[in-house]
């Protein structure tokens, strides 16, 4: 699809990624960007630079009225960039509980399904596309981030049915795999670490050029991505090590 003058919404455009991606989208023509944080005081740094193309839109992705609201307000996307995350960088047994990895599920996987079930109709009008922010942990297990991993998986699978679901009506999906990213929460994994503007970069490109698939996002990434293809129990068997930290 073409970004210029396409109408875009970015979940958790308030920081890191999202904000990087609202602040390209500008520069490549965008007539519209719907910015949705759960607390829109949080969007003042994104929206100070008073570029009337920018939309402050109050939206928690784990709450069904305010994605119903949205997609009601927000009626002309033909862009859905499904960006807003949560890592509680915990393992699966050394958690105190589930409420985090119930957390991340909410958030990472189906916060997607129910902001692209809302917009469905919507895209529907013009084809339009959907961007999931996916990550490498996907593809890859990490015992340090172990429920996270299996969110951002089942995120994976989701993204390939949502795929071929809205192909009849020519909604291209992408899923963004990357490694770990100068972000707040990418901070947490050690470096080297990509810059969310290699990953937006990579995953506009995409876009615009009609990719209907995942995207290895970053160059960091394609390398790691290699060596998976390549050996995928050895890359898995390196990352089993990688344990949680007990304070």
């Amino acid at each position: 699809m073409k970004i210029e003058n396409a109408v875009a919404l970015v979940t958790g455009a308030n920081r890191g990624i999202g904000r990087t991606f609202v602040e390209e989208l500008l520069k490549r023509g965008v007539g519209k960007v719907y910015v949705a944080a759960r607390d829109t005081t949080s969007l003042c740094d994104v929206l100070k630079s008073g570029d009337r193309r920018l939309v402050a839109l109050p939206l928690d992705v784990t709450d069904p009225d305010q994605v119903a609201a949205a997609a009601s307000v927000a009626n002309d996307v033909t862009l859905l960039i499904n960006n807003a995350g949560y890592a509680a960088f915990d393992g699966a047994i050394s958690a105190a509980d589930l409420d985090d990895a119930r957390l991340e599920m909410e958030v990472n996987y189906f916060g997607p399904l129910a902001l692209t079930r809302a917009f469905a109709p919507v895209l529907a009008k013009t084809g339009g596309a959907v961007v999931n922010m996916l990550s490498m942990l996907s593809l890859i297990s990490l015992p340090m981030a172990a429920t996270y991993s299996a969110s951002k998986a089942a995120g994976l699978s989701l993204t390939r049915s949502l795929r071929g679901e809205l192909a009849a009506q020519g909604t291209q999906v992408i899923g963004v795999l990357a490694v770990q990213t100068e972000t707040a929460m990418g901070a947490k994994l050690p470096e080297p670490r990509l810059s969310p503007l290699e990953v937006v970069t990579d995953t506009l490109n995409a876009l615009e050029t009609g990719v209907n698939d995942e995207v290895i996002a970053g160059a960091q990434t394609r390398a790691v991505h290699q060596a998976f293809v390549a050996d995928p129990v050895k890359v898995q068997a390196m990352m089993l090590t990688r344990l949680p930290q007990r304070v």
